[in-house]
């Protein structure tokens, strides 16, 4: 018998947002702001910075902190309503909408407690090629937004093949 989405869905949200603040939590008592500790070498490094806006430093002036939050409000509105639509056994779909969800909750508690900003620590590059700077939360909601990207993708696909043969969703004429 299938789990149920929400015995899926909740563990892995609340896995993922604790392990996002336990690992900010510790990258703040134990990393000095803009100095990079060497984990591999220069390819993964801890470096603690603060980020007042959002991915990829994008950044909306004095009340970037208040957009960005409003802004993952909304997401968070309409994650609630992929979840709801999600049907009970539909694995991928559940896990894509709960990491994202989990992302987005975990940078918002960030915004919502420090005016600084979102704690970033994670620093991966090669020399001065850097990515930008990044934490757990912005890991799921990366991968859980390509894999609803996939995952709605091919629920399109399907419809449209189920279309073209001339029949529903449940594959009856």
């Amino acid at each position: 018998m299938p789990r149920s989405k929400l015995a899926l869905f909740v563990p892995l949200v609340a896995v993922l947002v604790v392990a996002d603040r336990v690992t900010k939590a510790i990258a703040e008592q134990v990393l000095v702001l803009y100095v990079p500790r060497e984990v591999l070498g220069n390819t993964l490094r801890w470096t603690l910075v603060y980020n007042p806006g959002a991915a990829f430093g994008l950044h909306l002036g004095p009340y970037s902190r208040w957009i960005f939050m409003a802004l993952t409000v909304a997401a968070l509105f309409i994650l609630a309503n992929l979840y709801r639509d999600t049907k009970p056994g539909d694995h991928w779909r559940t896990t894509a909408v709960a990491l994202v969800t989990a992302g987005a909750l975990g940078n918002l508690v960030d915004r919502i407690i420090s005016p600084r900003g979102v704690v970033d620590f994670i620093d991966v590059g090669i020399g001065a090629a850097r990515w930008p700077t990044f934490n757990v939360a912005d890991m799921a909601v990366s991968v859980g937004a390509v894999l609803l990207a996939l995952v709605l993708w091919g629920e399109d696909r399907a419809a449209a093949r189920a279309a073209a043969l001339g029949t529903g969703p449940s594959g009856a004429t």
